[in-house]
């Protein structure tokens, strides 16, 4: 991996994984193609131009054992974190990073060049806080009336207006012009901004929806949207990893 910009920046990229997903217990320890979940994740990051560096953030010494086993670099945390940006701030509070990408250690397909995408708009905009992605999508799709599935709505200027389960916006006059977009659970933070908006109390908004990006908003940050082609699927069961598994082996 290298730095490919002459920046004083400096962009660490985080993978939080933990043991106790709800539907997928062990999902980051998953072998998909003979390697686990979380390696593939992690392979996909050592293809970018922009990150300093990489870390796998989790309490569970046996993801631990398992992402240096592949020659990866892990850092243990805290165990009673309420979500997975609590845990990466814990990692970015103690390293040494001007800016933070949060990869989710789900999304074994996630695009390289989207990461960089992220980290170079950090670099090239002083006053970003926030940064995350979205991908079209169409009012037919069934994406769009799928509560798993959170939508984004932006302002002229490419800044998120609000983030719902719902389909969003409603569609009481069908607007041709009007862009649909899908929201990727990627974030990119300064790292100030990061370590402030851990110590703001979980919001209405984001308590009413799960959201925890509408927390952002309603503390009056701005959060900057890339429009991306990459619509790489996040694992969420066995089922989908099984999907996975066998895509990599016909390939």
């Amino acid at each position: 991996m290298r730095m490919a910009l002459a920046s004083k920046a400096k962009i660490l990229g985080i993978i939080p994984a933990r043991w106790g997903s709800t539907r997928f217990p062990g999902k980051p320890l998953h072998l998909i193609a003979g390697k686990p979940l979380v390696q593939h994740v992690w392979d996909r990051c050592q293809l970018c131009k922009n990150l300093d560096s990489v870390v796998v953030a989790t309490d569970d010494q046996r993801i631990a054992d398992a992402v240096e086993a592949f020659g990866g670099q892990v850092a243990l945390t805290a165990s009673d974190h309420p979500s997975g940006t609590d845990r990466i701030a814990e990692v970015a509070k103690q390293a040494d990073c001007t800016h933070v990408i949060n990869i989710q250690g789900d999304e074994p397909l996630i695009s390289p060049d989207l990461i960089d995408e992220l980290a170079q708009t950090l670099i090239d905009q002083d006053d970003c806080e926030m940064v995350t992605a979205a991908n079209p999508i169409r009012f037919e799709d069934p994406e769009f009336n799928d509560p798993n599935v959170v939508k984004v709505v932006l302002d002229h200027h490419g800044q998120a207006l609000y983030f719902s389960r719902s389909p969003l916006p409603f569609t009481r006059n069908p607007e041709p012009d009007l862009q649909i977009l899908r929201h990727k659970g990627i974030y990119g933070f300064s790292r100030d901004f990061l370590l402030q908006f851990v110590k703001w109390p979980p919001s209405a908004l984001e308590r009413c929806e799960q959201l925890e990006q509408l927390r952002a908003l309603e503390n009056g940050a701005k959060i900057n949207v890339i429009i991306t082609s990459d619509d790489s699927p996040g694992i969420d069961t066995l089922e989908q990893a099984d999907i996975l598994n066998r895509q990599f082996l016909t390939e």
